[in-house]
């Protein structure tokens, strides 16, 4: 049963996170610089207009402290605290070299990056807020940033240049970059009709599951690419999941169902989507064992470790099998937040308007 939250905004709501533990709270973000925090029936425990009244883009609450909220508006990012939203308790002024399209912080909470519209990804040491990297790399639009669990100096980025690179923060050049374009011309080879035309495989969206291991990118092309990291951080197989008949703007892996490899994925088409890939291949290499078919892929990734020496990740067939819940939301999903409000698994949507809904994820 969808609940809706609504008097939260007056504009369209553009991002959302929640904080951890049983007491979490969320937040959400929406234009002209709104910031609203909710508890988990709804109800709204305080709003707050930043100054400048740019769009909030995205908001993530530390793991470490979760009474510090951080907000990205413009290229600054304002520290908050959500109990009580009178106004900035810390602002990183000019923190983006522009605007600021994510945020991600690791697990320990002392490093916070951010991916910007110059294409950038800038780390930034905590407390203090000074920036110790800017990782430059991507030739568009960098939208998405994560680190992985349990590796505080590794990220992922992702952007509209159809790029996802792997970030060891001890260095300023990937571990690796993958080209996403390239291994959609790859399974497109394969399934495309006559006439029929494929929108490019632009990045929007990045996710980690809670292992480490395996990665998500939801992209125009409406797939959501899977990778798996192998040892010594390498890129040791990709796949796909057909996820949207648009672009996938949204996945984010599930860390409170019955495994680590639920992922919840939302589109451009109007559909939420929650898929089980604890049994793709790229998750499970054992289950292509006996029936592993092999495409080479155009694009050899070179370890940047051995510039001379060139290692290909092995490509698996995308997923056939359908999502475990289809919701048909009915507008385009900005934002997905999954989280376990008042006990129950749920996934909360930010479309385009000042509403945000609520499904349950119970069935699982």
């Amino acid at each position: 049963m969808a609940r809706r939250w609504s008097e939260g905004h007056s504009t369209y709501v553009l991002c959302v996170g929640a904080s951890s533990g049983p007491e979490s709270l969320l937040a959400s973000g929406s234009e002209s610089g709104e910031v609203t925090v909710w508890s988990q029936e709804g109800a709204i425990i305080g709003r707050l207009t930043l100054s400048g009244e740019e769009d909030s883009t995205s908001v993530v609450f530390s793991p470490a402290a979760p009474i510090q909220l951080f907000v990205s508006h413009g290229d600054v990012v304002s520290v908050l605290d959500p109990r009580n939203l009178k106004g900035p308790v810390e602002e990183f002024q000019g923190a983006g070299e522009e605007e600021i399209n994510a945020l991600a912080l690791n697990d320990t909470g002392s490093a916070l990056a951010m991916a910007d519209d110059s294409g950038a990804v800038r780390v930034l040491e905590l407390p203090g807020g000074k920036v110790c990297r800017t990782l430059r790399r991507h030739t568009n639009i960098c939208s998405s940033v994560a680190f992985r669990p349990h590796r505080p100096n590794n990220l992922v980025s992702a952007g509209l240049d159809m790029q996802v690179m792997l970030w060891g923060l001890q260095k300023t050049r990937p571990l690796w970059t993958l080209n996403l374009q390239d291994v959609a011309e790859e399974e497109d080879d394969h399934q495309q009709r006559p006439g029929q035309l494929f929108n490019p495989p632009l990045a929007h969206c990045v996710s980690v599951a809670s292992c480490g291991n395996i990665i998500g990118c939801a992209a125009e092309d409406g797939r959501v690419h899977l990778m798996r990291i192998g040892s010594g951080s390498k890129l040791e197989q990709l796949g796909a999941v057909k996820a949207h008949s648009q672009g996938a703007s949204q996945a984010h892996f599930v860390s409170f169902l019955s495994h680590p490899h639920w992922l919840v994925t939302g589109g451009n088409d109007g559909q939420v989507a929650l898929w089980d890939l604890s049994k793709h291949p790229v998750v499970t290499p054992d289950v292509k064992a006996k029936t592993r078919v092999t495409a080479a892929p155009r694009r050899k990734w070179k370890s940047k470790a051995k510039r001379k020496e060139q290692s290909s990740a092995e490509e698996v067939p995308e997923e056939k099998s359908g999502p475990k819940l289809s919701i048909s939301h009915g507008d385009k999903v900005n934002w997905l937040c999954p989280a376990v409000l008042k006990g129950e698994p749920s996934v909360v949507v930010a479309d385009q308007s000042s509403c945000l809904t609520v499904y349950p994820l119970s069935q699982q």
